[in-house]
């Protein structure tokens, strides 16, 4: 989470820049400190600022592979029966163009 003390040490970054004109190693802290109190605000706004936010997406990312995993299966199943009923037309087809179908009437 975000604290007064982070905001205040980007405020006093941003005036010390103001002062001395800026130079390289004020201005990469400034940068620094903007960005870890931008993601600090990002993750707090997606809830994601507590401390079981790691475990909470490591349920995420399982439920995910999970999700693929099913739906990878799903997908076999079904070309495996479509792949198994065309098979089985396929030969229906050939014993009846055989005049197969006769013999087994007897």
């Amino acid at each position: 989470m975000t604290t007064d003390t982070e905001s205040a040490l980007l405020a006093r970054l941003v005036a010390q820049g103001r002062q001395e004109g800026a130079d390289l190693l004020t201005i990469r802290a400034i940068a620094e400190e903007a960005s870890e109190l931008g993601a600090a605000r990002a993750l707090e706004r997606l809830g994601l600022a507590d401390a079981g936010a790691r475990v909470d997406l490591g349920e995420l990312r399982q439920l995910l592979s999970a999700w693929r995993d099913a739906k990878r299966t799903a997908r076999d199943v079904v070309v495996g029966w479509v792949v198994r009923v065309t098979l089985a037309a396929l030969m229906l087809g050939l014993a009846v163009r055989l005049g197969l179908v006769a013999l087994v009437r007897g």
